[in-house]
């Protein structure tokens, strides 16, 4: 048996969005592997988690501390990995090479490659279960089209052993259960439903909580740019959020409850689509306010405006 993609969605998801194409570079992907999960393992290889420097026994570099995660773009990604080593990327960079970055560009790099291999693929925003025993922890995966299964999450930086171990993985890391990641949306349906506690949502820290409601509405707004092939930077604020980011109007509850009714684990493409297309409040415009955790806020000018090439023409 097999499962059944609209040629439409295979389409969409089959090609490159703004973010995840190689663009020049696309020559470097010619040798990676064409099996789903060493495509993983390849990712694995290349990046390392700003918070990993102890797993690994490695200081970061400051500068790269701070910056390599503020690449938005792969071709930027991949243009790092080939400066620092030229070698073919299916080589294991040693740590001090690798691309520092966080959850998102782990899960925007095998987004790339599955992508480049013809694979349907989509980031996804939400909440892990299996980061922090206490916490539904703030995290990005791959969602990919399994041709016997249908869509399957995947977390590429689970992919190393010792990831895996750190954390108690139980699961394979290509196929994560869907109650041990909770898409955005599903997040929020449970937070307004009353469910789930909001304050168990995000990073948890005792002098700023990065964790409640409001970033559960900004997962929804990140996962549903993210089903749209505007795969931002975490720390994008654009739309609802501009104003008083920390704050949830009624207004916004009532757009979160009708986005949620389209992209949660199961995604109404066509819905979706016209949901992200016909509203600024969720549509990426041309420039973002980026709230970067090293360098401070923003305003940046993106390369192309999601907005004016991927979004649906409506009257």
């Amino acid at each position: 048996m097999t499962a059944d993609i609209a040629p439409d969605v295979a389409a969409y998801y089959g090609t490159h969005s703004d973010y995840s194409d190689p663009g020049s570079l696309a020559a470097r992907f010619a040798d990676l592997p064409t099996d789903l999960a060493l495509l993983a393992r390849v990712v694995r290889n290349l990046l390392i988690h700003r918070a990993e420097g102890a797993m690994f026994g490695r200081a970061i570099a400051v500068d790269r501390l701070h910056h390599d995660a503020e690449t938005r773009y792969v071709d930027g990604i991949v243009r790092l990995l080939v400066e620092r080593d030229g070698r073919s990327l299916t080589l294991p960079r040693e740590v001090g090479d690798r691309f520092v970055g966080v959850c998102r560009d782990f899960a925007l790099l095998h987004c790339s490659f599955l992508r480049s291999a013809g694979v349907p693929a989509r980031i996804r925003c939400g909440f892990a279960t299996y980061l922090d025993a206490d916490l539904h922890s703030d995290h990005v995966v791959t969602e990919y089209w399994d041709a016997l299964r249908g869509w399957r999450l995947a977390d590429p930086q689970m992919a190393d052993p010792r990831s895996a171990a750190a954390f108690g993985l139980d699961f394979d890391p290509m196929d994560v259960p869907r109650e041990r990641f909770l898409v955005a949306g599903t997040a929020w349906r449970a937070i307004r439903e009353g469910h789930a506690d909001p304050l168990t949502f995000g990073h948890w820290r005792p002098e700023d909580p990065l964790a409640g409601e409001w970033f559960v509405a900004q997962s929804v707004r990140l996962d549903v740019a993210a089903v749209n092939k505007a795969e931002m930077l975490l720390w994008d604020i654009w739309g609802t959020a501009e104003d008083g980011y920390r704050a949830v109007s009624d207004a916004q509850r009532d757009l979160y409850d009708r986005v949620t009714e389209a992209v949660a684990d199961e995604v109404d493409f066509d819905a979706a689509r016209a949901l992200y297309s016909r509203d600024d409040r969720l549509r990426v415009p041309r420039r973002v306010w980026s709230l970067a955790p090293f360098s401070g806020p923003a305003h940046v000018d993106l390369r192309a405006a999601p907005s004016a090439t991927d979004a649906l023409v409506t009257p």
